[in-house]
């Protein structure tokens, strides 16, 4: 199963270079996007792609630069479109998504929660999910913020995309044995990783796994560490890639 892979963006949270990281999965029968930022709507606009293509949107966690663009998903598929989205979010990040980050801005009278706005799909981690006959996903929980829940997944067996997570070399080193092939991995390129995982924690790993990694949710002074990322290669915003 060939999966294609497009960074609409590839900037972390402060970044004004780069639109918030949020990639587009696409296989023969589904196209997903995971994370829907504050720069989403933008990002996808200037990449010729609108809402209605999307078959749906996969929630790594709800901060805003991963989140801050459903509050549009929604109205635009609502009044443009005139269908729901579809919304794949870990079980327990529906209620503080809705409560916390999207109630104030959508509801309208009797539209008081989150399923007049979305199909919602619950999912659970640990778990083989297949969302279309040629792409399944695995919802992994990593440490990011504490006491707040994020996930990072893994995709047709093969791909690891980590979201934002701290540094976690046993599990990357399980699985590189596993059989993970390619992983896309956030990247904090200065100051210690408190809730991200840095370049020279990175650096510290096997040469024969940094092969495999390549980096993204970078600020804007990516463009410092060209040929300093060890065997581990850059995310270029916008080109899309082919993931085996």
């Amino acid at each position: 199963m060939c999966l294609k892979i497009t960074m609409i963006g590839t900037g972390n949270a402060f970044a004004k270079a780069y639109f918030n990281n949020n990639a587009l999965l696409e296989t023969d029968n589904m196209k997903l996007l995971i994370d829907c930022g504050i720069t989403l709507p933008h990002a996808l606009y200037q990449s010729g792609r609108t809402f209605a293509e999307l078959d749906g949107v996969l929630i790594s966690h709800i901060h805003a630069d991963h989140i801050g663009g459903l509050e549009e998903l929604a109205y635009q598929m609502m009044y443009t479109y005139a269908r729901k989205p579809t919304l794949y979010i870990a079980e327990t990040l529906i209620e503080p998504l809705w409560n916390h980050s999207l109630r104030g801005g959508l509801v309208q009278g009797e539209l008081d929660h989150i399923e007049c706005f979305f199909n919602v799909v619950p999912l659970q981690p640990n778990t083989d999910i297949q969302l279309a006959e040629d792409l399944k996903i695995k919802l992994l929980k990593t440490d990011h913020i504490k006491n707040k829940d994020s996930y990072s997944f893994i995709i047709n067996d093969t791909f690891f995309y980590s979201a934002d997570m701290t540094f976690n070399p046993k599990l990357l080193e399980e699985l590189h044995q596993a059989g993970v092939q390619t992983f896309y991995h956030d990247c904090q390129l200065e100051g210690p990783g408190h809730v991200h995982t840095t370049l020279k924690e990175l650096l510290t790993l096997p040469l024969e796994l940094q092969r495999k990694i390549k980096l993204m949710h970078y600020s804007d002074t990516i463009g410092n560490y060209i040929g300093k990322t060890g065997a581990m290669e850059i995310v270029e915003q916008g080109k899309p890639s082919i993931i085996e």
